[in-house]
């Protein structure tokens, strides 16, 4: 996927694309929400969007159960995903120490 990022005050937005079988969609996301730095989720399959999910709200324990819920439903269903991922890095953490 191209380099698509947006600058905001010493951050800027990466967007990272991943592919993962169906049955590995759950932990996978799982594992993105404990890094921290996720702004937004996309899954899609087949080249088409069937999932999008804004973690600045997700980010609240009692709505994340429901979300990780939804995922698995679907996981089930599905064969191999792409799961695109924004986040929101500092601009430090690009600059090379000397």
């Amino acid at each position: 996927m191209e380099d698509q990022s947006q600058s905001t005050e010493g951050r800027h937005t990466e967007w990272e694309e991943l592919r993962v079988a169906g049955s590995d969609v759950v932990e996978r996301i799982k594992e993105l929400i404990h890094q921290g730095n996720i702004r937004r989720i996309v899954i899609r399959q087949d080249g088409k969007t069937v999932m999008e999910l804004s973690l600045t709200w997700a980010a609240i324990g009692t709505l994340l159960a429901p979300i990780l819920a939804a995922v698995g439903a679907f996981a089930a269903l599905a064969s191999d995903c792409t799961i695109v991922v924004e986040r929101l890095v500092d601009d430090q953490e690009d600059v090379p120490e000397a």
